[in-house]
């Protein structure tokens, strides 16, 4: 038997049948103060890019996970390049950077020359 999808209760259906104003009672005070502000004209034609297309790339980090934006692919941009992921219910509510970090995980290796006292006065050759 597979797992329900829910969100705060609804299922995805009942909520892709929702407005935005409704689906926006049912998140944090953050984000339902960012959609009753409205939407920037960037996003607002991301939505509508996403409702017509499968893969849709974005520079909008600071967007909201809307009901619509379920089983797309998106192409989020990091800085550096457009990283594509999956959207899932379970990102319902959160921003789209969050899951786009801009950042590399520092892995530090040995030192490099000159960074120790025995190292000082080797050759670079």
């Amino acid at each position: 038997m597979a797992k329900e999808i829910q969100f705060r209760g609804k299922e995805l259906d009942e909520l892709s049948s929702m407005s935005i104003k409704e689906f926006s009672q049912l998140l944090a005070s953050r984000e339902r103060r960012k959609i009753n502000r409205g939407f920037t004209e960037a996003e607002k034609r991301l939505i509508e890019k996403v409702k017509k297309k499968d893969f849709v790339k974005t520079h909008c980090r600071d967007m909201i996970v809307l009901p619509v934006f379920v089983g797309k692919k998106l192409g989020i941009y990091n800085g550096k390049e457009f990283v594509s992921i999956q959207v899932t219910s379970e990102m319902l509510g959160h921003r789209l950077g969050e899951f786009v970090p801009t950042r590399k995980q520092v892995k530090h290796n040995s030192p490099g020359i000159g960074a120790t006292k025995s190292t000082a006065h080797a050759s670079v050759k």
